[in-house]
């Protein structure tokens, strides 16, 4: 195993998912106006075609980690980029509402394999030592490419038409694909898992804990996606897309700085000063309804969501065993759309009877409730199960002054009210 984390294949991961990101948000920004303006379909068919690529990536991740466990990830990594390059194609022949939500459901299952396979390999070829910084550094790619990914797609079919921008979907993720054949995968990993095809093999049950912890965190996101273009026009912001602009940065500045402290600190402090900022943010944007309280909860939301998800998964990866990975990750990713989904369901539910204020106010207790259930359960679960606790007893002075201001603060402000 490499002793650093910059390595060729690691490289290459990070290159690759960063395409594979581009080409999945360029989609999805213009899918919707392609299927509204150009096949005359009404709005309940836009969000089930959105809807149908979920479901059948939710549905295909649990098989997805099995696959990668039994068969090794190689192949399954390489079919599955493949695939998912080759369907963007199908949208130029996709002239009616059924083909394209055949096709949305087609492209979602090699989505759900693509995401597992490339997240596992990448973990794979991480040391172990350095998990958490690197996972935080992989998912700056998922990052970048959320944020760049809607600007190509709108850019490319306002100038060229949607056939360019499907056709450059195809080119960007086929390049993703073309450059993963030069990986040279970790040979000490075990080739298969000789467990069979059953329900209880295609979860892991080290990681439903911090999974089903993560699933309730991530609720609020959904909540976040759903409604915040809608609650910004309401409050008055002009471009209420510029939002996730200003939350991309702050995702970007905490995965820099949370992976080291991580590895070095272990995830009880860290994620606790994350899900407290985040139960901080959205009530400011609940409360604040101006440009200000705006655009300071979308920092604050994004610099506590972009520790999460890698955090989360440096745990997951820390507890199962190498030959179990797969599923692992599987069972994470699964816990993470379900989440989302949930999210979704239930603030829509909440701005119907209520309003969205109500909502975002609602998101900050579900955050509360997850940091009992981390602290209380997750962590001791976590300690229980580390396969690498002497990685957690290296320190590092700068971050642990660090660590204990921020504590200091916390404790400071508990004690003043």
């Amino acid at each position: 195993m490499h002793q650093k984390i910059w390595n060729k294949n690691f490289l290459i991961l990070t290159l690759s998912n960063f395409l594979i990101f581009i080409s999945y948000y360029s989609i999805i920004s213009s899918l919707p106006l392609y299927i509204s303006n150009e096949l005359n379909a009404p709005k309940s068919l836009v969000g089930l075609a959105l809807a149908a690529y979920t479901i059948a990536s939710v549905f295909i991740r649990p098989f997805s980690g099995f696959a990668l466990d039994r068969f090794g990830r190689k192949h399954i990594l390489w079919i599955a980029l493949f695939l998912y390059a080759i369907i963007y194609n199908g949208y130029l022949l996709a002239t009616s509402m059924t083909l394209i939500i055949i096709l949305r459901l087609i492209h979602g299952l090699t989505w759900g394999i693509t995401t597992i396979s490339g997240s596992t390999v990448t973990v794979d070829v991480i040391p172990a030592e350095k998990r958490g910084e690197g996972l935080g550094y992989y998912g700056l790619s998922t990052t970048m490419g959320m944020a760049l990914g809607p600007v190509l797609g709108m850019f490319i079919s306002h100038h060229w038409g949607y056939s360019s921008m499907f056709f450059s979907g195809f080119c960007i993720s086929i390049v993703g694909f073309l450059i993963t054949t030069f990986i040279s995968f970790p040979k000490s990993l075990p080739i298969k898992n000789q467990e069979q095809l059953a329900i209880r093999n295609l979860f892991d049950r080290r990681s439903m804990i911090p999974s089903l912890n993560l699933m309730i965190l991530m609720a609020p996101y959904g909540c976040l996606l759903s409604f915040i273009a809608l609650y910004g026009t309401e409050i008055g912001i002009v471009n209420a897309s510029s939002f996730f602009l200003v939350y991309a940065f702050g995702i970007s500045l905490s995965r820099f700085l949370s992976g080291k402290i991580f590895d070095h600190n272990g995830p009880a402090t860290l994620i606790t000063e994350c899900i407290l900022l985040l139960a901080i943010g959205f009530p400011i944007l609940a409360l604040y309804k101006n440009p200000v309280g705006f655009y300071i909860a979308a920092f604050i939301i994004g610099c506590g969501n972009g520790v999460i998800f890698p955090v989360f998964q440096s745990m997951v990866n820390n507890i199962v065993s190498v030959e179990r990975r797969g599923v692992g990750n599987s069972t994470l990713f699964t816990a993470l759309d379900l989440g989302m989904g949930f999210g979704m369901l239930l603030s829509g539910i909440m701005v119907q009877h209520f309003s969205m204020t109500v909502a975002f106010l609602v998101c900050s207790v579900i955050y509360i409730l997850g940091l009992l259930l981390f602290r209380k359960v997750v962590v001791p679960h976590y300690n229980r199960h580390n396969l690498y606790p002497h990685l957690s007893e290296k320190n590092n002075p700068i971050l642990n002054w660090g660590i204990n201001k921020i504590q200091q603060i916390s404790n400071l402000i508990h004690t003043s009210h």
